[in-house]
């Protein structure tokens, strides 16, 4: 969008760098860091353990080896996540001009978020072969559990506290697809292994401050140099794969380990903006408006032992690492894009790489679930239930509204219902209780994008304050078997 001499363009770049930090939200394709519930009807009705005792088509993503007990069949699951948030914003300002006199924290109405209702869904279907039927292979679709959230742009009539963070992720379009094997030479041992890629396209809102010399000129935060941008990135393509193992000792004890390759994640991406009235970027304008964004997502590594003290009965315990320290920032590299005329600045002036700190580390993840089948009239019932401990892979000083990921505890209870020898109806209800996290404004880390600031003076940090987040899956689904 171009208005009053052509600011669009020049405000473009600025639009970019300040929703670069959205990508991660909804790319990744583990609970911890970015997701807020680990994914699956069935799989979640047991908290999440389901490694070593993976035996459907939903295997593809918990443990590729369970497709060898798959057989020929069909799996399609749909569920809802609720998610709500409050965070109530705090930041220390420096008074005076260039921010060198005392420091007042100043604290911001509670500001609340929302997600839409979006099916979530699984696909996929398998076929066995050979002559014992000891090859089974696979394609799925599968989307991560993402909370899709959106923040008010106001609050009270007052431009909103979570504004430079996030205002909203509607639109965005991402899922995993792939293709695995799985091989059962004997019957207490099979392998499989996949190969996935994370493709689609990604959309976001957010504010962003746009004043050339922060202090100089006005206040931090004037609401008259927030500009309203929308990023879209894509086509995404990201490789990936995953490998897993299954063993059966004996009848009543079975072990999973499975292993998650990491993504690197390289796309185009375009802005438009909604400009704001400041008289600085009356004339400018930009030649190029292309970029490419660059991060990394991590690899994971799950184990699982199940027992089935009877035919009927089946207790796993699984543990989970997610290895987010490979997540250290968000990059953007520009395609030549060159500013003019901003004043203040020599025109033109070459916009370089920019780097957004991310700093994550490593999550870790306890579940302990289980299900039991008994007959109930002509009929078969299950019911499991599970429960999930997991860590946050976000250290505090980089939490925000954007990326709110909290350790948490997730509680959940299922069933099906078994008609005939072909037909199973899954259905979930899980909630996840998070915990309150403050970030005091001496620790928060995450600055206030502005690549037209002039001296350099240092920003407040955007994202101080209490987060507090809860959330609520419901899901249903179904599975044929041949």
């Amino acid at each position: 969008m171009r208005r009053r001499g052509g600011r669009g363009h020049a405000l473009s770049v600025a639009a970019v760098l300040a929703t670069l930090a959205t990508l991660a939200v909804s790319s990744e394709a583990g609970a911890a860091g970015l997701y807020f519930s680990d994914r699956g009807v069935r799989p979640l009705g047991r908290g999440g353990a389901y490694v070593a005792g993976a035996d459907d088509v939903g295997s593809i993503w918990y443990n590729p080896a369970g497709l060898a007990d798959a057989g020929t069949s069909v799996l399609a699951d749909f569920s809802w996540l609720h998610f709500t948030s409050d965070y109530t914003r705090r930041t220390q300002v420096a008074a005076g001009n260039g921010g060198t006199g005392a420091l007042t924290t100043y604290e911001y109405p509670t500001v609340s978020g929302t997600s839409p209702v979006l099916p979530i869904p699984t696909l996929g279907a398998s076929y066995a072969f050979g002559e014992k039927k000891e090859f089974v292979a696979a394609l799925g679709v599968m989307a991560p559990y993402t909370a899709i959230t959106s923040y008010p742009q106001t609050l009270n009539g007052q431009p909103s506290p979570s504004r430079y963070s996030l205002v909203s992720l509607d639109g965005s379009a991402l899922v995993i697809t792939g293709a695995w094997l799985a091989w059962k030479p004997v019957e207490e041992f099979s392998i499989g292994a996949g190969v996935e890629a994370l493709v689609g396209t990604f959309k976001s809102t957010v504010v962003f401050s746009a004043m050339p010399s922060d202090r100089v000129i006005g206040a931090p935060e004037d609401p008259k140099y927030d500009a309203f941008s929308s990023l879209n990135v894509g086509p995404i393509f990201a490789p990936s794969g995953n490998l897993g193992l299954k063993w059966a000792p004996m009848k009543l004890l079975r072990f999973g380990v499975s292993g998650q390759l990491p993504f690197h994640v390289n796309a185009p991406a375009q802005v438009n903006v909604r400009l704001p009235n400041a008289v600085e970027f009356d004339h400018a304008y930009q030649q190029g408006t292309n970029g490419h964004v660059k991060f990394d997502l991590p690899a994971i590594l799950r184990v699982g032992v199940e027992v089935r003290p009877v035919d009927d009965l089946r207790i796993e315990a699984t543990y989970v690492r997610e290895f987010w320290s490979s997540h250290q920032s968000i990059d953007l590299v520009p395609d030549n894009i060159r500013l003019y005329n901003v004043t203040g600045f020599p025109s033109p002036f070459a916009v370089s790489p920019i780097s957004i700190p991310r700093n994550f580390k490593d999550a870790n993840s306890f579940r302990l679930g289980g299900e039991y089948t008994f007959p109930v009239s002509n009929y078969k019932m299950t019911l499991r239930t599970g429960v999930n401990y997991e860590t946050s892979a976000i250290p505090n000083p980089y939490l925000s509204a954007l990326t709110i990921d909290l350790d948490k505890v997730t509680v959940a209870l299922g069933g099906s219902l078994h008609i005939g020898e072909h037909w199973r109806l899954d259905a979930v209800y899980a909630h996840v209780f998070a915990s309150t996290t403050t970030v005091s404004p001496q620790e928060a880390a995450v600055p206030r994008v502005n690549p037209v600031k002039g001296n350099p003076t240092q920003a407040e940090a955007i994202n101080g304050g209490t987060y507090s987040a809860q959330a609520d899956v419901l899901g249903v689904g179904l599975n044929y078997r041949f």
